[in-house]
């Protein structure tokens, strides 16, 4: 065995795209909109019949575009956000310079976090002060717990086995409470952090420690930057504390609600270990860090004067694939396709591993209640069968791919019947450069790590990378919640 294979029992299955009825490829609602537009050829052929020489090619024209795929999704979806980009280009919507914003919106955020807001609040149970952002457009509350990963390759079977119960464990404490909304779980690899090694050597620096040892340190020091790389793991619940049956009056009681309810996820026994709650100033720090890497190994008193809207970029710019923020440049790739077979437990490595360039990874989850979790593989049954049937009546039989996608939903409702629970979730990976020269290198970075994960699929998140990449940070938004 070695060291990337894992036993067939810490593999894991059940991934599987939600697809709503349609012909062929295409969706319900592209369906439907063909169906009417047909049924208006018809009426018009038979009123003014010489306009179905303009009417029935375009019809086609927009059924092809409907049922053809571009990069995963359909190219009519496709094609029509392109125009929308380019339209909110033009009217310069896509650009942010802080300095030319009016107060107080210059005090907030760019693009989704801009109905965030940072509370420094006080946690009764520690005694130490907790970073709460407040969602001023949904009354939400986001909390982020510091984690500190543990290595997990080389433990064993029955350590990882135990590990993954206790998450799916979490994951149903999720499930029945109605107040958490959402979580995501966030790590990033800053390459080359090795700066803050050295503050660390000189405080604890001897004169009287031996030569030898000295200069040992020292070569440490010297070549450490080069050589490592900083990993800091992090997980952010969405709370509203307005939906348990006596709502909070005001804005201290809603902070302590959204507190209690984080405090009862227990994350003993997932395989990573609870730092703490992070502080109104870690948020400053990742938030900033992110939109300037260059100040990512500052020293704290930097950013315990920032304003919230400090933290984020003084100029951005959104482009179709880029993210260009305060002399940096990132680009964001949203999960595509799951592999349909089982896979290993380490199956990001690849992704989790160092590269050249700071990459964050971020699971974005929404855990659905029991109830609606069995309506939606209800209704995903029915379309699977639906779409096998409806195949079958035009080309005499199913396609294969039909007949195992529907085997798959049915497995999903066997393992939901068991206990299991239904899941929305979607995986983002941005990677950031220090200049625009080193953009193309970025890409080819994460298009190997991808690949090398030898089966899951991602696509850059065209016309949307300030949100994917507002969504790897703790600043209140994620992508599954509604």
């Amino acid at each position: 065995m070695t060291m990337h294979e894992v036993p067939d029992v810490l593999r894991v299955e059940g991934f599987r795209a939600r697809r709503s009825f349609g012909l062929g490829s295409m969706s319900r609602n592209a369906t439907f909109a063909v169906a009417v537009a047909l049924t208006a050829d018809g009426l018009l052929g038979v009123v003014h019949p010489g306009t179905l020489l303009v009417t029935v090619p375009l019809t086609l024209a927009v059924a092809a575009l409907a049922a053809a795929r571009r990069h995963g999704m359909p190219a009519l979806s496709y094609f029509w956000a392109q125009l929308a980009w380019h339209r909110a280009s033009r009217t310069e919507m896509t650009s942010f310079r802080q300095v030319l914003l009016p107060h107080p919106f210059a005090l907030d955020l760019p693009g989704v976090g801009a109905p965030s807001a940072l509370i420094a609040a006080h946690d009764p149970t520690t005694g130490r002060s907790v970073g709460v952002v407040h969602d001023r457009a949904t009354d939400r509350m986001t909390l982020t717990t510091l984690l500190a990963p543990g290595g997990s390759l080389m433990a064993p079977t029955n350590t990882v086995r135990g590990n993954i119960r206790t998450w799916s464990a979490v994951l149903d404490a999720m499930s029945t409470d109605e107040q958490i909304k959402g979580a995501s779980v966030t790590i990033q690899i800053t390459p080359g952090a090795g700066e803050a090694l050295g503050d660390d050597v000189r405080l604890r620096r001897r004169p009287e420690a031996p030569q030898l040892a000295q200069d040992t340190i020292d070569e440490l020091v010297r070549t450490t930057p080069r050589a490592t790389a900083s990993v800091t793991p992090w997980m952010s619940v969405t709370v509203d504390p307005m939906a348990t049956a006596i709502p909070p009056t005001d804005l201290a009681e809603k902070v302590a609600e959204a507190l209690r309810v984080v405090d009862t996820l227990d994350l003993s026994g997932t395989g990573t270990d609870v730092f703490r709650r992070a502080t109104d100033v870690d948020l400053r720090r990742i938030v900033r860090s992110a939109f300037d890497p260059g100040c990512f190994n500052a020293r704290e008193e930097e950013f315990q004067e920032l304003q919230w809207g400090e933290c984020g970029p003084i100029a951005a710019d959104d482009g179709w694939e880029e993210y260009a923020h305060d002399g940096a440049v990132s680009v964001s790739w949203v999960l595509r396709e799951m592999p349909r077979r089982p896979i290993p437990y380490s199956v990001l490595l690849p992704l989790l591993s160092p590269g050249r360039f700071q990459r964050r990874i971020t699971l974005a989850y929404r855990v659905l209640d029991p109830y609606e979790g069995e309506a939606v593989l209800e209704r995903e049954i029915s379309n699977a069968e639906q779409r096998a049937t409806a195949t079958a009546q035009v080309r005499g039989r199913a396609r294969w791919s039909q007949r195992a996608d529907h085997q798959r939903a049915e497995q999903a409702a066997v393992q939901a019947a068991s206990g299991a629970q239904v899941v929305d979730w979607t995986l983002m990976v941005t990677t950031t450069a220090f200049t625009a020269a080193d953009l193309p290198a970025a890409r080819q970075d994460l298009h190997r790590a991808v690949k090398a994960t030898r089966g899951i699929r991602m696509r850059p998140a065209y016309g949307a990378q300030a949100s994917v990449f507002a969504a790897g940070l703790p600043v209140g938004y994620n992508p599954l919640v509604r």
